[in-house]
């Protein structure tokens, strides 16, 4: 909106000429996303204790975080309001892959606003059940990858990062292929989404990393260059990485141990979908789980976990996500919080690797 306002006035404000590249209209968006989340957070906080919007806990769950029932959640509602306003702000609006990308991002996050409705309504943690919920993933995320494959004329090429040029095509095979990376995000994220910031930090950590990544792919000199995939227009998707950050910051600020509110499932599912979906349409998928390990270990340990209890009726973890385990092993919470960001760090850098070792 205002991007296409003050790209027409440039002939007479030459300042304004900035606006034009993608790398200042991602700060820029960062910057109003932190502003937004920030600055409204308080009244928002106040708002959901007046509603009597408050966290429920697995009564299953580590004791120490029955302390926690009846913080407010659903604070991710605010993190959508700071992504979506600076994203339409900025963007380019003849992108399609931006509005694919907004268009996953909405449906998930209402859904996870159903969950977390039920949720509270009925003082239970199960919420949507979860074949309902899968299943209404799939058609949000089916909907958008049929008008991109049908507007774009997408192939069904996978690159694979770190060498110049091996890539597989996969034909209509890519399109559940991309299914699942979109769907399986959003539910890594929503099961790391269990401490005080631990999900939002590898999040923002992440979108950081892809918005290098989306604007090398959507670079054709750049792209060439560095031997990676060109694809045409998705180095807007910058825009929506950076407002995620931005977004992610201003909520880290209240959602820090000790959290004063929650992200909730209408935080996490839209974040990770978002996540899958910026991957996906910049080529990136299999770098998503190396910059996104945390949440891959997030998931296969919840896998692992409800696998061996079904075949041989033991646990290999003392609790599953994860992060519960550590915590029944003794491990404080913000320890257990500090060294996740870590690894996320580290596998971000290695991510960031295949600019170069190709």
């Amino acid at each position: 909106m205002l991007y296409h306002l003050l790209y027409h006035l440039v002939d007479e404000f030459s300042i304004l000429n900035v606006t034009r590249y993608i790398t200042f209209r991602g700060i820029i968006a960062l910057l109003n996303a932190l502003f937004i989340s920030i600055f409204c957070a308080p009244w928002f906080i106040r708002k959901l204790r007046s509603l009597q919007i408050g966290q429920v806990v697995r009564s299953d769950g580590p004791k120490s975080h029955f302390s926690k029932a009846g913080t407010p959640t659903m604070g991710g509602s605010l993190i959508g309001v700071a992504v979506i306003i600076p994203t339409l702000l900025w963007m380019d609006w003849r992108n399609h892959y931006m509005w694919c990308t907004l268009f996953i991002f909405i449906g998930y996050s209402f859904l996870g606003f159903v969950d977390d409705y039920k949720k509270i309504k009925f003082k239970n943690s199960k919420g949507v059940p979860g074949r309902i919920k899968l299943l209404v993933q799939i058609i949000i995320a089916a909907t958008a990858l049929l008008f991109h494959f049908w507007y774009n004329h997408e192939s069904g090429i996978l690159y694979f990062p770190f060498f110049k040029h091996a890539h597989l095509d996969l034909g209509w095979l890519y399109l559940p292929f991309a299914l699942l990376v979109i769907v399986g995000t959003s539910n890594a994220v929503n099961l790391t989404d269990g401490l005080d910031g631990l999900a939002i930090g590898p999040t923002m950590i992440s979108a950081a990393c892809f918005s290098i990544l989306a604007y090398v792919s959507g670079n054709a000199i750049i792209a060439q260059y560095l031997n990676f995939p060109y694809i045409p227009g998705s180095g807007e998707l910058v825009i929506f990485a950076a407002a995620i950050v931005g977004a992610g910051m201003g909520f880290l600020w209240y959602n820090t141990y000790p959290a004063q509110v929650f992200m909730g499932d209408v935080g996490s599912l839209p974040l990770g979908a978002a996540l899958g979906s910026i991957a996906v349409f910049a080529k990136h998928e299999i770098l998503l789980a190396i910059i996104g390990g945390v949440f891959v270990l997030e998931a296969v340990s919840v896998i692992t976990q409800v696998a061996s209890f079904k075949l041989t009726g033991k646990r290999v973890f003392k609790m599953a996500p994860i992060h519960h385990h550590f915590e029944l092993k003794g491990w404080p919470e913000p320890k257990v919080i500090v060294r996740f960001w870590i690894i996320s760090i580290v596998l971000a850098l290695l991510g960031l690797l295949s600019l170069k070792v190709r």
